[in-house]
This record gives C-alpha cells, structure tokens and sequence, in this order.
C-alpha cells in the first residue's frame, strides 16, 4: 500500500487529506498520512479576529485527531525540520510541552509520495528587534497572546485613575496589507466593546491610539488605487493614524523607528508587513527555493 504523507494542516493540506482520506483511504487503495506542528487547526485569515477577541479560536478550531478519524487518514503531530530524498523520509523535530519537557522524540516518517504544504510565516526581514518586541500574527497562540497584552492594556489605562487621555496607550500594525487593516479595525470596535463592559475610567476614543506603518506608497497596495483610498478614508474616520511610504529600520521595547527619523512610541507592536515559508526549506536536500524560502515548482506543482 503506497504512503501518501502530506506536511501542513492548512487550508491546503487539510483538505487534500479529507479527499484523499474519502478517495483512497476508505476503500484502503492507499495510506494517507497529515503531518502538522499544532494538534488543532484555524483558519489563518481568522487570526486578526482572535487577536481583537470578537472571534473565539476554541469554537472555531478543528481537531486533527477526530477529523482524521472521521476521514479516513493518519495524523501525526510533529513539526517538518529536514527531508532525506534518497531514502523517501520527512524528519521531524522533537516536541517538547511549554515547560520544555519533551513530549515526543525526534521522529523519522516514511513515503512513497510527499505534499509539503506548509504555508507562510510571517517575514520581519531582518529588521533589528523585529522578533524580540512584536507579535507576528501567525498562530492562534501568538493571537490569543496578543489580546490578552491588549486587555491588560485597557485595563491598566482604566486602574491608572488619570483623566481620559492622560493614560493613552498606542498599538502599531506594522503593515498595510489586509491584515493589518482588519485588524486595525476590529482592535477599534473590540476596545468600544471593552469600555461598555464596564472599564469606566477607559474612553477608547482617547486612552487607545491605533497606527498603521506601511513601506508602500499606500494602504492594501495590491488592490486597486480606488479601493485603498475609499480604505484610508474610512479608517481615518475611526481616529487610525496612517503612515505610508515609511520604512521601519528599528523596533525597541519603547516603540518603532523608521527611516524618516520618525518614532512612535509603542505599547504592543504587531509585524503584518510579509510572508515567507520557513528557513530550513531554504536549504532543503537539493530542492531549488526563492528569495522568501519558497520551493520553487512548474505550473502543475
């Protein structure tokens, strides 16, 4: 029986898994297996919405396990760090709990035929401090963790005790894309959500102040111009600060500093400005890759 593993529980792989799993692994023609690093799965265009908390990643997460039984294919949790060609097999990393105590060892898997359909992450292009001060918006946890820095930052603005204001604090979206829009506007309707809960010392109109950085000449530079500016406009009316054509040379834990000699001090900064796959694929047992790690493939894949 032939072993088709595929690496990456995306919008991708998942569901070539599920197909697959109906078409030839029922009526047993083949063994499907699914690789991933995380043992649920969200839908990334979705994470915008659990860093802003008007989206619960628990309710609208998918287990691996059950779909896989439900679906006829394998799952095995582990995270792709190497590949060996010759001998058709996938090595993945040991996992280890968030105490780094190691869950599972170092694992090698088998294949006759192999899907790497690990998706992107996001690309701080080296920027100084990039890694260390921003939350990169590209798991549920890193989202999850992002609103909790936002609730503890209203909460804080509200115990402070000072007039409206005088507390202020400043989140900045590095990145003018659709995340970073999205984003930026769900944070403006989270925090009014926020204030009608109960944090009466906290006015989101004065005491929150969110700012989109963007390299490009404008917002959402793939749309068309039309579109980006109709964005801008509205955005503006929420009280969004917008810088564009600015270059971020530099993020510490006081704020973001860009090319122009402009600051912005900064409570939470949030890098949404670029993607790439992941680096050990750059040098991946003779596979040819791009500039941003991505394998590079004819029109048929």
């Amino acid at each position: 029986m032939q072993n088709i593993v595929i690496v990456g529980g995306g919008a991708g792989g998942l569901e070539l898994a599920v197909r697959l799993g109906k078409k030839l692994g029922k009526p047993q023609k083949a063994r499907i297996t699914l690789i991933d690093a995380a043992s649920t799965h969200v839908w990334k265009p979705l994470l915008h919405q659990v860093a802003a908390g008007t989206l619960d990643s628990h309710a609208d997460e998918l287990e691996y396990f059950a779909l896989a039984r439900k679906h006829h294919f394998q799952f095995r949790l582990g995270r792709m760090d190497g590949l060996v060609r010759a001998q058709r097999q996938v090595l993945l990393a040991a996992s280890v709990d968030e105490d780094g105590v190691e869950v599972l060892p170092r694992q090698s898997i088998a294949y006759d035929q192999l899907v790497i359909a690990l998706g992107s992450q996001t690309n701080d292009f080296g920027t100084p401090g990039a890694r260390e001060h921003c939350v990169m918006l590209d798991t549920p946890v890193a989202a999850e963790r992002f609103h909790r820095l936002l609730v503890n930052s209203c909460l804080r603005a509200q115990a402070q005790g000072k007039a409206a204001g005088e507390g202020r604090f400043t989140v900045t979206i590095i990145g003018g894309g659709a995340t970073g829009v999205e984003l930026s506007a769900e944070l403006h309707m989270t925090t009014k959500i926020l204030s009608s809960y109960g944090l009466r010392n906290f006015d989101p109109e004065k005491d929150l102040k969110i700012v989109i950085v963007d390299a490009s000449p404008r917002l959402l530079q793939a749309l068309p111009e039309r579109l980006s500016t109709a964005v801008a406009l509205e955005l503006r009316k929420l009280d969004i600060e917008i810088h564009t054509n600015e270059k971020v040379v530099e993020i510490s834990k006081e704020g973001v500093k860009m090319a122009s000699g402009t600051f912005i001090p900064s409570s939470i900064v949030v890098w949404a400005a670029g993607i790439k796959a992941a680096d050990f694929l750059n040098d991946i047992d003779g596979l040819e890759t791009n500039r941003s790690n991505q394998l590079v493939v004819q029109r048929t894949l």
